[in-house]
């Protein structure tokens, strides 16, 4: 968290306790106050049943102590029930808005690093595709190193391609403005082309398949391959290059299941609750290796869900991560 965000931060703290223990002494005071103009009307009471008690018999003094004593004692009870009562209110109220006021700030913490995330990863295919293009131009190079270079530019915009269509789509999802079509599809064939084209973005890596034929969906073709491109860029960037990625679909009878793993480091178990939530991205941001933005594994569980499934994550065995999709029919 940067230095600015944590001062605002402890500023806002501090005056949200500062305020706390001045409701909290008030309402003391309150008490105290109340308790003692308490006392101070039994006194008259008692006075006034001192001036009275040659009129009175030893019975009627002792039955009119005895009601002061008792709406003395009622009136403490009024006041401590109240008092207990406020309290609980006031603590409840306080806990809520210390909570709202923490969400917040990590919130805007997380957009702003969303902001410099998209920054970055804007910026650098931008920087690279411009310096492969003018490279081109400048110098008469052999048809292989050419071949090279427009290779490497189209993987540049076919990333920037990836993240601009991830966020546009993340706001209308957000928004709820953007309509899916529902079509009868073959998951099956739709991952098998997802496969087809990592495999010529990445010709090192080592990509593995067991799909079963004739999985069919009901939903839209171009969300579906966003939630399989997402999941499988996520597995080739946090595996080591040497390790293969494995895609595997299973069909049920009572749905359709789709497991991508890889081994990488994998995610502990305080992270998985946090993976699916927007802006969140493992690790600390100082000390952070790999780009991305935080939107692929919120789009995921959206799109996932939005298609009547949802999504999970699991370790993968020996190591790594197995994230599984279950569309239900």
């Amino acid at each position: 968290m940067p230095d600015v965000t944590r001062k605002r931060l402890r500023r806002t703290t501090f005056i949200y306790w500062m305020l706390l223990c001045y409701i909290i002494a008030a309402l003391a005071w309150w008490f105290i106050s109340l308790e003692k103009q308490n006392k101070q009307i039994a006194d008259l009471q008692y006075k006034s049943v001192a001036i009275e008690k040659d009129s009175l018999s030893h019975t009627g003094l002792g039955d009119k102590v005895f009601a002061i004593d008792k709406e003395t004692k009622r009136n403490t009870r009024k006041y401590v029930a109240e008092g207990i009562t406020f309290f609980i209110l006031i603590m409840i109220g306080a806990a809520f808005v210390y909570r709202s006021v923490r969400r917040q700030f990590k919130l805007q913490q997380q957009q702003q690093n969303f902001m410099m995330a998209v920054t970055h990863e804007l910026k650098t295919p931008i920087s690279v595709a411009k310096l492969n293009l003018e490279t081109l131009q400048k110098y008469n190079l052999d048809p292989e190193k050419q071949k090279k270079l427009l290779r490497n530019t189209l993987d540049e915009t076919a990333r920037l391609n990836f993240l601009t269509n991830n966020i546009l789509v993340a706001s209308q999802l957000e928004r709820n403005t953007s309509k899916s079509s529902q079509e009868e599809l073959d998951l099956s064939t739709l991952l098998k082309d997802r496969l087809h084209d990592f495999r010529n973005r990445f010709p090192d890596r080592i990509i593995k398949e067991d799909i079963e034929a004739d999985a069919d969906v009901k939903g839209d073709a171009l969300l579906l391959q966003m939630l399989i491109n997402n999941l499988l860029e996520n597995a080739i960037k946090y595996s080591p290059k040497e390790s293969p990625v494995t895609a595997i679909l299973k069909k049920y009878r009572s749905g359709i299941e789709l497991q991508v793993k890889d081994e990488g480091p994998g995610i502990d178990d305080e992270e998985k609750k946090r993976i699916f939530t927007k802006f969140y991205r493992i690790g600390n941001e100082a000390t952070r290796k790999t780009q991305g933005t935080g939107l692929g594994l919120y789009l995921c569980r959206k799109i996932a869900r939005d298609h009547n499934g949802d999504i999970s994550v699991t370790n993968n065995e020996p190591r790594g991560s197995n994230f599984v999709v279950i569309f239900k029919l």
